[in-house]
């Protein structure tokens, strides 16, 4: 099955739980053609059907919850119960039991794949160390959140650098098209339940965000609330595409809030699931971290390392599964991390420029 095969049957299937809205889907195959960074990021089913056979000497690797689509863009920051500012992985729309070594795969070939886009500059066997460190250490340790409040000096400046301007985020927001007709009662209770206040008038807008939920329905209820903005965020989640690559029938179970509720981490406590919706804030630093916001001035090693070790905080939610994925790591020769990620670099590559060949046509 090629990647234009590949990206209908896995649309199909997708359907059948949610209708897309099409605009969005016109444009996620659009960016799906401007770089192999981009096409990473919005097609994880890709990855789940063609990675045991590139990758079939970790395939047999100990499974646990993993994030599914891990990637270098896949970390954000967000405000925890004491209002401390938190970083960490912030988005599990993929999660699924998989081998603990996928996630290890692509997040050094997402690296790899952002520096050709000049996002990230990073060798192969440097991402490769860094991200394989940071991951046996934080195994070994039990874990830790990273409360950048008074630790992480370094990376609390990634975070809260100029170009996340709260005055551009609520522009941007502001920007946002309003809903035209009519919105499910589901979708409105669930809203109006994580606004800081009964009975709050909001405008009701559609966003378009993100590459591998483009194409599935998001809301946006934006208010003024005692002297400034705040705006609640309901998306669509639907089954793991890691279900489509099994040949399972969509319908199964979301581990999004079982991630949120085992990994070690400072919970935001305005994300949660609501039926098939995932809540959450929006405000300038309680959003993903883009690249392209990433100041000049940064250490790419010290970020990998610190990618692996969250990655790490994330898999010790599925405790009985620690020791095992210990035990495999161990015993794999030094390589193996190198070698994965050359070889579904090239698949990825391979398969990326079939879809340009696809868009240009």
């Amino acid at each position: 099955m090629n990647i234009l095969h590949a990206t209908q049957a896995y649309e199909r299937w997708s359907a059948r739980q949610v209708p897309f809205v099409p605009a969005d889907l016109r444009v996620k195959h659009a960016v799906m053609a401007q770089s192999p960074f981009s096409f990473l990021r919005a097609t994880c089913y890709r990855w789940m059907q063609v990675w045991p056979e590139v990758c079939a000497d970790l395939a047999t690797a100990p499974s646990l919850r993993a994030v599914a689509d891990l990637h270098v863009e896949n970390f954000g920051t967000w405000r925890d119960s004491e209002g401390r500012l938190i970083w960490g992985i912030n988005d599990f729309d993929e999660a699924c039991s998989f081998p603990y070594t996928s996630d290890l795969v692509r997040l050094v070939v997402s690296a790899k794949l952002a520096g050709r886009a000049e996002h990230l500059a990073v060798k192969l066997d440097e991402a490769c160390e860094a991200v394989l460190t940071g991951y046996r250490e934080g195994l070994r340790a039990g874990g830790r959140p990273f409360v950048l409040s008074e630790q992480h000096r370094w990376l609390r400046e990634i975070a809260t650098n100029s170009l996340r301007d709260p005055v551009k985020f609520w522009k941007k927001m502001a920007a946002l098209p309003m809903v035209e007709g009519t919105v499910s009662h589901e979708v409105t209770d669930a809203l109006e339940q994580v606004m800081p206040e009964a009975g709050l008038s909001y405008g009701l807008r559609r966003r378009r965000s993100g590459l591998g939920s483009l194409g599935r329905p998001r809301f946006v209820a934006l208010a003024e609330w005692r002297g400034g903005k705040v705006a609640r965020e309901a998306k669509r989640l639907i089954a793991s595409s890691g279900l489509w690559a099994q040949g399972q029938p969509g319908g199964g179970t979301i581990l999004y809030q079982s991630m949120l509720e085992h990994a070690v981490r400072c919970r935001d406590p305005f994300v949660r699931m609501e039926g098939p919706w995932l809540l959450r804030r929006l405000s300038p630093y309680c959003s993903r971290i883009e690249l392209t916001a990433l100041p000049k001035k940064r250490d790419e090693g010290k970020l990998l390392y610190a990618m692996g070790w969250e990655t790490a905080n994330v898999h010790l939610g599925d405790q009985p599964q620690v020791k095992a994925v210990q035990r495999d790591l161990a015993a794999r020769k030094s390589a193996w991390l190198r070698n994965a990620a050359k070889a579904m670099l090239k698949a990825t590559l391979a398969d990326w420029k079939d879809w340009t060949v696809h868009a240009a046509g």
